[in-house]
């Protein structure tokens, strides 16, 4: 899966940018536009002061002076907005992922607003695709920085092999009626079951069948009540 060309359009703010070359260093990310940016803004005293460790990627930022520019050699471009557009679809951050996945585009370009207004109607008809980041109705938009961050990651967990972890062995009918016996036999030495009393074994057993035991756990639980019963059976022998 290829990594996104980050755009950002007409950035205002210094912190902001010094704060997406830190996550951009943080997820892999390398290739990064501003688009007319203020003339100032790269030149901006203590500008690295939030891009620790990440300096370099403040020195390659490329600038240029239109969307059409930033994008001109790249085969797909998603455009970032809160906004909902009639006709146009938008993906959630997870889904861009597998999306991105699926395209497999040799080079691709993510969009975003500047820090007042997003992106404007004109800067959306030049997207082939639209996204958003779910969020609370009471403040819908993020932060540059933060929405960056929040897709940096998701590409990157999409990057992760998806290798699921060996599956345990469970415990077996044999295992689990070996269980059931010992458990049986166990609070009956106690004292706390009758030898009438097989429906409270059947509960008991019950919980652990629920808990889907694997025959490692089972066989703990059977050497665990083994000794158990053991020491009762001792302590029952010894003269009072």
């Amino acid at each position: 899966m290829a990594p996104p060309r980050l755009v950002l359009l007409r950035p205002r703010n210094a912190d902001n940018l010094g704060a997406i070359a830190r996550v951009m260093k943080n997820f892999g990310l390398s290739d990064w536009v501003v688009v007319s940016p203020n003339p100032k803004l790269l030149e901006v005293p203590g500008l690295h002061r939030l891009a620790v460790k990440s300096g370099d990627l403040l020195e390659s930022v490329r600038r240029v002076d239109d969307l059409e520019a930033a994008v001109a050699d790249c085969s797909w471009v998603v455009g970032t907005t809160m906004r909902l557009i009639e006709g146009r679809r938008r993906l959630t951050p997870k889904e861009l992922s597998a999306e991105v996945v699926a395209r497999d585009d040799e080079r691709w370009a993510l969009v975003f607003g500047d820090e007042r207004n997003g992106l404007s109607h004109e800067d959306v008809r030049q997207c082939h695709a639209l996204s958003f980041i779910p969020s609370s109705e009471e403040q819908p938009s993020l932060n540059l920085a933060q929405a960056v961050g929040v897709y940096a990651y998701e590409l990157a967990m999409a990057k992760r092999p998806t290798s699921a972890p060996p599956a345990p062995a469970y415990a077996d009918d044999a295992t689990l009626r070996t269980l059931k016996a010992s458990v049986d036999e166990t609070l009956t030495s106690a004292g706390f079951l009758r030898h009438d009393d097989r429906h409270a074994v059947d509960d008991l057993v019950a919980t652990l069948s629920r808990a889907r035991l694997t025959r490692k756990e089972a066989g703990l639980w059977i050497a665990a009540l083994k000794v158990i019963g053991k020491r009762l059976t001792a302590a029952g022998d010894t003269p009072g």
